[in-house]
């Protein structure tokens, strides 16, 4: 090659360089562009690209991507057993194969990928549905979503441990995702179950209620407890105020509402027990930080006088028409002890919290005794509060909700599954799933059932 057609080579080559230099300019702005439109950081120039490294990186992400979704030829091979499923009383040989199902169940505690055959008779629209699976598309036995619902909730586990106990013990491999999206399933699918609670709940004779603080991302929120001898109802990421109760219970609740002192249960219900055990801490820890006081030792030998006589009245089943006479002299109690202990000393702060708790206790002697006129009442708040303290651990552990509509995911879940443990007999996974499966059979939860009998409307009504 001679010089003059070198030189003309270089020209060449310099013209393409300039004009691959121009595209690759445009190319750049496109993408700033494209990533101020969706509010992302704009690319990064990178002095070291590679083309050999960045198809390196994009194969990696296409595998770290993958919905790991697998042909059916290869899900037949990995399936440890086959199950062929029919309508109960169709005859076999006029059946043909109309769907097959691949899902992941919990057998004697072992992970086992079990092969469904679904036949039916070829006219048919509706095919026989495969027993402990939430539809026809799911991969996860109900036996792994309660699994999971269980540990992450009611024990307070984070998301990554579950799954990774669930590997340890069953051999189960759950993706942090996958594990999300199973659980916002189970949440859809008992959002009729938590509706029905709301108006058990509201329809109560008995209830008792509690809150606790919740964090829902940044935001302080709080959880409220509603509890009665059966059912319980979490309403989780709301706010402390008075429409909350009015949400749940309407402006008026038409039974006795068991609660602390906090002022937005005041006017709430037609009779109101204030916890016992609340005004008896106070009393305690007034005394504790000044035990050389005989004032407080002895308004708080007194408090607990009357308490115990109020509870042994409540448990005499002899009392039928002289309980409102007891009652009117346990408040006459209650108004002599803290007008004999109202000389307190001014100036510090115990002595400010002594003189409170007098007044508390005699602003509200109407509320302190009806356990007493109605036995079926209990003295606390306790039933609510164990309930609460649950919570309020997971909460400590930072266990809290990333977004409002996990904070209503934990709400559902959680409702149903503390309404399962006073109901059962056995709080187990055996027993929940027996549970659930008579709902399935019979078209309607115990919860439904419950309520219908309530309103006096026939059992299998749709809600």
């Amino acid at each position: 090659m001679t010089n003059a057609e070198l030189k003309d080579l270089l020209r060449e080559r310099d013209v393409q360089i300039k004009e691959l230099k121009r595209e690759v300019r445009e190319l750049k702005k496109l993408l700033v562009e494209k990533a101020r439109s969706k509010d992302a950081k704009p690319p990064k120039e990178a002095s070291n690209y590679s083309v050999a490294r960045h198809e390196r990186k994009q194969r990696k992400r296409r595998h770290k991507n993958s919905t790991g979704r697998k042909p059916k030829d290869a899900k037949r091979r990995q399936a440890a057993e086959t199950i062929d499923l029919y309508w109960h009383g169709a005859k076999q040989k006029k059946c043909e194969l109309r769907r097959e199902q691949f899902v992941w169940r919990l057998i004697d505690g072992k992970a086992t990928y079990i092969h469904y055959r679904i036949f039916d008779l070829p006219d048919s629209s509706e095919l026989p549905p495969v027993d402990g699976v939430r539809n026809g598309k799911c991969e996860y036995g109900m036996e792994v979503l309660i699994t999971l619902a269980y540990l992450t909730y009611w024990t307070g586990m984070s998301m990554d441990k579950a799954c990774a106990i669930l590997n340890f013990f069953t051999g189960l491999k759950l993706s942090k995702s996958q594990a999300d999206s199973l659980l916002s399933q189970l949440a859809t699918d008992w959002q009729i179950e938590y509706d029905t609670i709301g108006e058990l709940i509201a329809m109560a004779a008995v209830l008792y209620i509690d809150e606790t603080g919740w964090k829902v991302g940044k935001r302080s929120c709080y959880t409220w407890i509603f509890s009665t001898l059966s059912t319980v109802l979490f309403k989780c990421g709301v706010g402390r105020g008075k429409a909350v109760l009015t949400d749940v219970l309407g402006k008026k609740f038409a039974g006795i509402g068991v609660t602390d002192d906090y002022n937005a249960y005041h006017s709430q219900f037609a009779e109101h027990q204030l916890c016992w055990a609340h005004f008896l801490r106070k009393a305690i820890a007034v005394s504790l930080r000044n035990p050389s006081n005989r004032q407080y030792k002895r308004l708080l030998k007194s408090l607990f006088a009357i308490y115990y006589d109020a509870v042994r009245l409540s448990r005499d089943g002899r009392l039928s028409v002289g309980r409102p006479a007891r009652v009117n002299h346990l408040q006459s109690r209650i108004r002599m002890i803290c007008r004999r202990h109202g000389e307190a000393t001014r100036g510090s702060t115990d002595d400010a919290k002594f003189v409170r708790l007098q007044n508390e206790l005699v602003r509200n002697t109407d509320k302190l005794f009806v356990f007493v006129l109605h036995p079926e009442v209990e003295a606390t708040n306790n039933r609510s509060e164990r309930q609460a303290r649950g919570e309020a651990m997971a909460r400590k552990m930072a266990r809290t909700s990333k977004s409002a509509s996990g904070a209503k995911r934990r709400g559902v879940i959680m409702s149903v599954l503390a309404s399962l443990s006073k109901r059962l007999d056995h709080f187990t996974l055996g027993n929940v799933l027996a549970e659930i499966k008579t709902w399935l059979d019979a078209g309607e939860s115990i919860f439904r059932k419950e309520l219908a009998a309530f309103q006096l409307i026939p059992s299998g009504t749709p809600p």
